[in-house]
């Protein structure tokens, strides 16, 4: 019962033919029940809905916190005592009761109630029990809508449904109340013949588009996708412009983004940042709407949960078992390193509800073709974003280098085989790493031959390895939170405790964030000698060595870039979840092909 935004959001459903074969069909077949607010969202937005329901989306924005608030007493179930009535008995219950009882009155709040006939359930906000009549009452946290109709359909709908609901378990109901919060107003809904037919109507379409497993397209520049707290997981503009793209020529879909570019429909930024705790010993703890570290007793730092997007911890530190379930309760993961950097674990609450997703997801890693087209989509991407990187620093434009890679991005589209896509991959990351390390200051104590690791023998590669964990981490928390199995992937090969799906999106990336702030905090000098240990041939970084660079990553995934299909500014962290959330399309069927993400 969460109003949105105006025109207001919705709620509710009859049976229809349900799908046998559907995964689905257990949940929103015969025997399921539509919640009547997702019938108020299916007449909202078709897509609004069944990201709610099928995919088990939600996000909250100020119209849903202050719908919530406004919710606060009616969300508060009483304990008084409302008799039950039946259809066979209701007349002759009705008859008895105004001999021996009288007319009585009533205020129920909060009242869970559901109709088999109708395939509806709901919670009732309130509801007046005059005699044997019977009124729903629904709040919305908005001002009454200048229409004749008193409200929107959404919400004409969802108290509608509430009365067959009503009506279903045998009560007297002919109309409800919709209370507009905002101007303390109550506007009387009728239930004529005509809204009925409607309601029973969405609640059929619901049933059929829930079942067909197919959602529905983005609305098209639409007013309503300003303030729908699911647009930055919806994505409405950019897939639709995404989808226009590939269905035109490949000549057309090159040309320009228009300079505007899209309507900016989420924050370039988000607020919440990650927390690092690497003290060893240190205890993580809840007070109020904080958490705490505090290291023997003494209390480092105090952060407000609201201002926290997950909590990355460096070896031995210890939680609070309030602290943890103020943590999962609200979607913070905590990633665990070990105390060298490297990424091993996480702890999350329950796993996303989209199981849609997952299974496709595990449909395509199963299928090599359809995995090899994905995974071409990764390292052509790779390789072009490594030329992007080398061609801004050489000292010379036209370096041999550069048309190497671009040979090997060109090879790489038309990979036959997964053996042959990462044999191109390995022959161009040498390609690439041999001019990459050029790129560092000539300075004695940093000099290196080439990529090595586990564990790296030079400053520059346990700075490189550190990062591409922190990459692997930012992805991993990403894909996870858009209801995919991190540890499936289509590039990478499934093995114990890897997140293969994660290392296959962060491919694009490593040129781009961690190679791009390894140049960083060795040319700016951010990192000195001092900042790294030297033990029987491996190299490590110091506690502030280590803080440096972890500095220095947050700096680069905050950055702001253009980006370079939509048009809009928007940070690199940002960027991270869209992508994912665009592999999501492609793999549910909205998009044709995978986008990779490229700079100029």
């Amino acid at each position: 019962m969460i109003s949105r935004a105006e025109p207001t959001p919705p709620e509710n459903g009859t049976s229809s033919s349900p799908n046998a074969n559907s995964p689905l069909a257990a949940n929103v077949g015969i025997d399921g029940l539509i919640p009547v607010r997702m019938l108020n969202e299916y007449s909202y937005c078709p897509r609004l809905a069944y990201l709610e329901f099928v995919q088990g989306e939600w996000a909250e924005n100020l119209e849903t916190l202050e719908g919530t608030f406004g919710h606060r007493n009616v969300d508060k179930p009483d304990r008084k005592q409302i008799p039950a009535r039946s259809k066979s008995n209701s007349k002759a219950a009705k008859s008895e009761e105004t001999e021996e009882e009288g007319p009585t009155s009533i205020h129920a709040r909060s009242l869970t109630l559901s109709s088999e006939q109708e395939g509806l359930i709901a919670k009732l906000d309130l509801l007046e029990i005059e005699g044997e009549t019977i009124t729903p009452v629904d709040y919305k946290r908005g001002k009454v809508p200048d229409l004749p109709e008193g409200a929107y359909e959404p919400e004409r709908v969802q108290i509608c449904a509430q009365g067959l609901i009503l009506r279903d378990n045998g009560y007297h109901c002919t109309e409800g109340v919709i209370y507009y919060i905002a101007s303390k107003r109550r506007v009387v809904i009728p239930f004529d013949d005509e809204l009925i037919a409607r309601t029973r109507e969405l609640v059929r379409l619901f049933r059929e588009t829930a079942i067909s497993e197919i959602c529905p397209p983005p609305l098209e520049d639409s007013p309503k996708c300003n303030r729908c707290s699911l647009v930055g997981i919806c994505l409405p503009d950019e897939t639709n412009l995404l989808i226009d793209q590939q269905q035109l020529t490949h000549e057309r879909s090159q040309l320009p983004v228009k300079p505007d570019g899209l309507r900016k429909l989420l924050p370039a930024r988000q607020n919440a940042l990650p927390l690092y705790v690497q003290h060893q010993g240190a205890f993580v703890g809840k007070s109020g709407d904080r958490i705490t570290i505090k290291l023997k007793g003494e209390e480092l730092s105090s952060v407000r949960l609201l201002d926290i997007s997950q909590v990355c911890v460096f070896g031995n530190v210890m939680f609070s078992a309030q602290a943890i379930q103020q943590l999962t309760n609200r979607g913070i993961s905590i990633c665990h390193l070990t105390y060298g950097g490297w990424f091993h674990s996480m702890t999350s609450g329950l796993l996303h509800k989209n199981i849609e997703l997952r299974i496709r997801q595990y449909q395509t890693a199963a299928q090599a073709n359809e995995a090899l087209q994905i995974s071409r989509q990764f390292i052509a991407g790779k390789i072009k974003n490594c030329r992007t990187l080398l061609r801004r620093h050489l000292s010379e434009k036209e370096h041999p280098v550069l048309r190497q890679l671009n040979e090997y991005h060109r090879r790489a589209l038309r990979a036959e085989s997964a053996e042959t896509l990462l044999g191109l991959e390995g022959m161009a990351a040498k390609e690439y790493f041999a001019a990459f390390f050029t790129l560092l200051p000539d300075q004695p104590e940093f000099d290196v031959d080439g990529r090595n690791r586990r564990p790296p023998r030079d400053p520059v590669n346990a700075v490189l390895s550190f990062l591409y964990s922190l990459l692997t981490k930012e992805l991993t928390v990403a894909l996870q939170s858009t209801g995919f199995d991190p540890m499936l992937g289509f590039l990478h090969r499934p093995r114990y405790g890897r997140p293969s799906l994660a290392l296959d999106l962060a491919e694009e990336f490593r040129p781009l964030i961690a190679d791009s702030v390894a140049l960083t905090v060795f040319n700016n000098q951010e990192v000195s000698p001092d900042s790294f240990l030297h033990k029987a041939g491996a190299v490590t970084m110091t506690d502030a060595g280590r803080k440096s660079v972890i500095a220095a990553y947050e700096r680069r995934l905050d950055t702001e870039i253009t980006h370079p299909i939509f048009g809009y500014k928007v940070s690199y962290r940002r960027i991270l979840e869209v992508q994912s959330r665009l592999l999501a399309r492609h793999l549910l069927g909205e998009l044709a092909e995978y986008p990779s993400f490229l700079t100029r």
